[in-house]
């Protein structure tokens, strides 16, 4: 397939942003690449009809949009192993990869309409349209408290009392403080259009695992467990709950990374879906990268 667009004077070539993927460079070029850019699998077949309607729409948006994504191609006949961990049952399939984790897909040659769709419902816009003039940080300010965060927002909300996107921070700020009803209450009446924003998915994670911890032994308990088998996976699962809820975001990581190690099928998956959790949840963003990274290394 050739992969350079028909020229267009509103579009930057899109040789800059499409290449070809593969197991040899799936790790660095798509999974790490995806920590600082989107990045969007195209699995195709060079006998695939509506591949090649498909091809030519998402090659010349990935120009137009000139770095807000970039176009990983997949031929499927050389890279059935790819294919088939990502569950491939047709072509054209298109998975968006966004900080190292399968945020969406989907099948068949969609229109250029709904693949524009589909990408600002993931807020990969072009790049005129996203960037945003530069502020002044004072990185010497003290953080702000969880209720000094709860009171502003709550102030912000009353001059604004149909903007959803506060009563959202607002939810989550409340969450993180440890009021769970009310931030329970808060993501049940959010527009169903929200389901898909982050800050939703960070909070009905974090919901879950405030929810969760009635259910869990005390983190002594479970430390005793793992001195007398560390290949105990359910204690360490609840010590890595106990210890993300508790504020301890490294060690909680390095207890899911662990099992997943070990054995990353262990109860259906549920290491690598805590990590993903804790993805969203953790403010740290060099601790979530490094994070990221190696159980990208463990997985692909």
């Amino acid at each position: 397939m050739n992969f350079k667009p028909k020229p267009d004077s509103a579009t930057t070539p899109a040789d800059s942003f499409v290449f070809e993927a593969g197991e040899a460079n799936f790790e660095t070029d798509v999974l790490q690449a995806s920590l600082q850019t989107p990045v969007l699998v195209d699995f195709w077949a060079t006998w695939c009809g509506p591949c090649k309607t498909l091809g030519p729409i998402l090659e010349k948006l990935a120009g137009e949009y000139a770095g807000a994504f970039r176009l990983a191609k997949i031929d499927c006949d050389k890279e059935q192993q790819l294919a088939g961990m990502f569950g491939v049952r047709s072509i054209p399939t298109v998975v968006l990869i966004q900080g190292g984790q399968i945020v969406d897909a989907f099948s068949g040659a969609l229109p250029e309409s709904q693949v524009r769709e589909f990408l600002t419902r993931h807020r990969v816009e072009p790049s005129a349209r996203i960037e945003a003039p530069a502020q002044d940080v004072d990185e010497n300010a003290p953080a702000e408290t969880p209720q000094a965060t709860i009171a502003r927002l709550s102030q912000a909300l009353t001059a604004a009392p149909d903007d959803a996107g506060l009563k959202l921070d607002l939810a989550l700020a409340k969450a993180r403080a440890g009021d769970t009803a009310n931030a329970q209450a808060a993501l049940d009446a959010l527009p169903v259009d929200l389901a898909e924003d982050d800050r939703a998915k960070a909070l009905a994670a974090l919901l879950a695992m405030q929810q969760s911890v009635a259910a869990i032994p005390p983190a002594a308990d479970l430390l005793a467990r793992v001195e007398r088998n560390p290949r105990d996976f359910a204690a360490l699962d609840g010590l890595g709950v106990r210890q993300l809820l508790g504020g301890d975001a490294a060690n909680a990581m390095r207890h899911w990374l662990v099992i997943l190690a070990a054995d990353r099928t262990w109860n259906d998956g549920l290491a690598r879906r805590r990590l993903l959790d804790a993805f969203r949840i953790v403010h740290d963003e060099a601790l979530v990268s490094a994070t990221r990274r190696k159980m990208s290394s463990l997985l692909f």
